[in-house]
């Protein structure tokens, strides 16, 4: 399988991604892909050919490396990366969508644009990623325990017991370095979970931060409405209408007898 081209259609992911989706695509091809491509399928290549079973009849190697094997690994990693990457293209085709929207809406509107930035994970978008994170973690979770339920676990038997036909009795079988599988299955294992990890902290982080932007957005709105529906009005009245009311003028300087001789001889002067 080219895994080189799966990983450069899967690059253009990085420039929608939050800083956990980059780690999680780093962790991908580095702990998972180049582990598969360069040493995984070397040590699981020749497991049906060093399959031993301590009898000569024919077809007992065959029906008992069929039992204990149901599935190989490497094929089984390989449909598990297939279904964990492919939910990322979702993403991307959303963007091609949104950009090509643009263009024909910039065409029709003279220069307008639809999308300030079509790659901003909002709206539709951020249902998409929020959903193809799902997906994801979905699929590492369900390929574990289909992995843990065909074989009973994660370890790796040195010695396995097969008695089914064509095979004359109980046999023993032996299969090829089972300490290095067992090692490379386990690596597999955490690198799985690590993603899974990694998915889940980051549908944590998407969604608090969709939280805290409904937050802000719906204070705002709230203090808004409040400073529109309790406009201040005047503490006091203005000073020039406040002396226009006055009949006379005050002297700072003047005492309290002569301010009240004034108003004594003021009044005569209204009542006339």
């Amino acid at each position: 399988m080219n895994w080189s081209g799966l990983q450069s259609l899967l690059s253009g992911v990085n420039k929608y991604s939050t800083a956990f989706g980059r780690i999680w695509l780093s962790m991908v091809f580095i702990f998972r892909v180049m582990v598969f491509v360069v040493a995984a399928q070397r040590v699981w290549g020749d497991d049906s050919k060093d399959f031993v079973c301590n009898t000569a009849q024919p077809g007992c190697n065959n029906v008992c490396y069929d039992h204990i094997f149901p599935i190989s690994h490497i094929r089984l990693w390989a449909l598990q990366l297939i279904f964990v990457t492919c939910p990322s293209l979702m993403v991307v085709a959303h963007v091609k969508m949104r950009e090509k929207k643009d263009m024909k809406y910039t065409a029709s509107h003279k220069g307008a644009h639809l999308y300030a930035h079509p790659g901003k994970k909002r709206g539709g978008l951020w249902w998409t990623y929020l959903v193809s994170l799902i997906f994801k973690a979905s699929f590492d979770a369900g390929f574990l325990y289909i992995l843990y339920y065909v074989y009973d676990g994660y370890d790796m038997p040195r010695l396995s017991k097969c008695s089914l036909e064509p095979c004359p009795n109980t046999v023993d079988c032996y299969i090829s370095r089972p300490t290095e599988k067992k090692i490379f299955t386990i690596f597999m294992v955490v690198s799985s979970a690590m993603c899974i990890l990694m998915c889940i902290c980051e549908m944590v982080y998407l969604i608090c931060k969709q939280i805290q932007k409904f937050i802000k957005k719906k204070y705002n709105a709230d203090r808004k409405l409040f400073a529109e529906n309790h406009e201040m009005t005047p503490l006091a009245v203005p000073r020039s209408e406040f002396r226009s009311r006055m009949s006379f003028r005050v002297d700072a300087t003047a005492s309290i007898q002569n301010l009240s001789n004034a108003k004594k001889e003021a009044a005569p002067d209204d009542i006339e």
